[in-house]
């Protein structure tokens, strides 16, 4: 039997490593991802040009790219308030409880619940996502922790074991990017500086070193950092 996969892809960098890294190590990977009244749609737009991309320019990893799914999650915004689903709040580090205004509370567990849903459909026992809390922002659904407990709950509730795959826990942004050569190289970190989307404020008429951007918001601003940390290491 071969190996499959369920990949929450987003359209951002860690998604799209993730992607990447799934592509490299299953024999067949399947994509969801969620319009979940983000405030701008920017993401859904480059992750399916990501995922047209893929098909002409990494041939040996489309072969085992199967079927997109994008959920309409859009009524979650009515019990899950964020500065990144348009409530308006500004983007700071430390908002409310201590946790930065871009935390949607329970985003990640909702989607786990769909993927898992989807997965149980597909005859799909492994989901991988990008979350991670060496450079993550605080954010309590990125924990590992809490991963094992949705696995748990899946797993239970289904009784179907899955198993959640999270290969940027303990990575760094750097180690992202370093990542990301392991498994396709100069062109492979070239792809992502160009096609993924971070920025909280939806800028891709900015272009840096690093990718696209405002510059300025706290993804930007972690996305660069990584870059150059990465960039210094593999000059050494």
């Amino acid at each position: 039997m071969s190996k499959a996969a369920i990949v929450s892809f987003s359209g951002g960098q860690d998604s799209t490593t993730c992607l990447f890294w799934a592509l490299k190590n299953f024999d067949r990977v399947e994509t969801v991802g969620f319009n979940y009244g983000q405030k701008n749609n920017v993401e859904l737009i480059c992750r399916k040009e990501i995922l047209k991309k893929i098909q002409t320019q990494f041939p040996n990893f489309a072969c085992r790219l199967g079927p997109d799914l994008v959920i309409d999650a859009s009524t979650f915004g009515q019990v899950s308030s964020s500065a990144l689903t348009g409530s308006g709040e500004a983007i700071v580090s430390e908002g409310k409880r201590g946790l930065p205004s871009s935390f949607v509370p329970a985003r990640n567990l909702m989607f786990m619940t769909y993927i898992g849903a989807r997965a149980y459909l597909r005859d799909i026992h492994t989901i991988i996502t990008g979350v991670g809390q060496a450079d993550f922002s605080g954010y309590p659904d990125c924990r590992r922790n809490t991963m094992d407990a949705m696995q748990k709950a899946l797993s239970l509730g289904m009784d179907w074991p899955i198993e959640i795959v999270t290969p940027l826990m303990y990575r760094t942004k750097a180690q992202t990017w370093e990542l990301a050569h392991e498994v396709g190289g100069d062109e492979l970190v070239g792809f992502i500086v160009k096609e993924t989307h971070t920025c909280y404020e939806g800028d891709r008429e900015h272009f840096h070193v690093w990718g696209y951007g405002c510059g300025h918001c706290p993804a930007c601003l972690l996305r660069e950092k990584g870059f150059e940390e990465y960039q210094q290491s593999i000059a050494q």
